[in-house]
């Protein structure tokens, strides 16, 4: 007999939730963004230059939480697909900066209905979503204290 607060019961796992979730709403954008031609982590850099471009690759990983092992190689995705430039900083040789290109930027509104779709699947109002979301900032941030 399950114990709803037996602590070693997957379905009683925060981790658990948050990550069969996250498999949920990835499973969930794929098709979505199979149609602009980007996996869910390119867009994810999309939006992040879409809000600011000429970002460097260090803030661009900040913004995301991912190290430049990681964001290297889809960068290099992107690039191939004529989405972003990587320009080296003239002011500082050492920091690449991410640039859109037109092509990049023009996406931006082929991407524009994505949000709301995403939203509808979700089945929740919208004020549910936006406090669900402020609630998990606030957990990744007391995670990363």
């Amino acid at each position: 007999m399950k114990k709803p607060n037996d602590l070693q019961l997957l379905d009683n796992q925060l981790c658990f939730a948050l990550y069969s979730a996250s498999l949920q709403m990835t499973k969930l954008y794929k098709p979505l963004l199979a149609g602009i031609g980007l996996t869910y982590p390119q867009y994810l850099v999309m939006m992040v230059l879409w809000e600011e471009d000429g970002i460097t690759v260090g803030a661009l990983g900040e913004r995301l939480f991912l190290d430049s092992g990681t964001l290297t190689p889809l960068l290099k995705r992107l690039e191939a697909a004529k989405l972003v430039k990587r320009i080296r900083n003239e002011a500082d040789e050492r920091q690449v900066l991410i640039h859109l290109t037109d092509k990049g930027r023009a996406l931006k509104k082929a991407a524009t209905g994505i949000p709301v779709q995403v939203a509808c699947a979700a089945g929740l109002p919208i004020d549910e979503l936006v406090n669900i979301r402020k609630k998990l900032e606030k957990l990744r941030g007391n995670l990363a204290a």
